[in-house]
């Protein structure tokens, strides 16, 4: 009986109509706004037309340039690329013949360039980069014993089917694997890795099908990477 009692307090206390002066005070806003009067909770018209210049302190003035008054705070936001910003269409075409270049100095440097590294909006986590044509594949140098001593592998899955092959071997057989390898070892291994590997297009031959795309030829600071006798 008294639990009963109790519930039956609780529910008309929670649910009593306001007394007259609490609902006054709740519509006061309203009608303040209605009336046109300011709410110091709320920003005025004026403040809202008021320029940002004329809230960035005089001093710290100097930090903005043109425009950035009335925009965002660029201070306080870093700075990320958007689908705009690296548009595969828009991305430049290198090319650069393997003619006695040094296999790793060259799978480097092509890494770098399909990486984005040399931009200054390089973003690790964002495909940046370029696409790099690499032409006479078969004709790419390599240092010291590694035409005989320089082993690949592959396996086809299969108990007992390891392959293995020489660089020698495998330059005969398919040269362009042997960029293709090299450069994929550069690379981030994953998601963005599997995508930046299709922006690598190695041929045999000097020859190539990409000259609607306009390639440059690639920038190459390492002077060691050409062999020399």
């Amino acid at each position: 009986m008294a639990t009963a009692v109790a519930a039956s307090a609780f529910l008309s206390s929670t649910f009593a109509p306001l007394p007259r002066h609490r609902r006054l005070a709740r519509n006061a806003p309203r009608r303040a706004a209605a009336a046109g009067l300011a709410v110091r909770c709320e920003q005025s018209d004026k403040q809202k037309r008021q320029p940002l210049a004329a809230l960035v302190p005089r001093e710290e003035r100097f930090m903005f340039e043109g425009d950035e008054l009335c925009g965002p705070d660029i201070w306080n936001k870093t700075w990320y690329p958007k689908a705009a910003d690296h548009v595969t269409t828009e991305k430049t075409w290198y090319v650069v013949d393997a003619t006695d270049k040094i296999l790793g100095r060259l799978a480097s440097t092509i890494a770098v360039h399909m990486r984005g590294k040399t931009e200054p909006t390089y973003t690790p986590s964002v495909d940046m980069g370029a696409f790099v044509i690499v032409v006479n594949a078969e004709n790419v140098a390599v240092s010291g014993k590694k035409r005989s001593q320089k082993l690949y592998r592959r396996h086809s899955g299969r108990p007992g089917g390891m392959k293995v092959e020489t660089f020698d071997q495998l330059q005969k057989r398919i040269p362009e694997r042997i960029i293709e390898h090299a450069v994929r070892g550069m690379l981030p291994k994953g998601r963005l890795g599997r995508r930046l590997f299709t922006h690598l297009k190695v041929y045999k031959g000097s020859e190539h099908p990409h000259e609607a795309q306009k390639p440059v030829p690639l920038p190459i600071r390492d002077k060691r990477i050409q062999k020399t006798d």
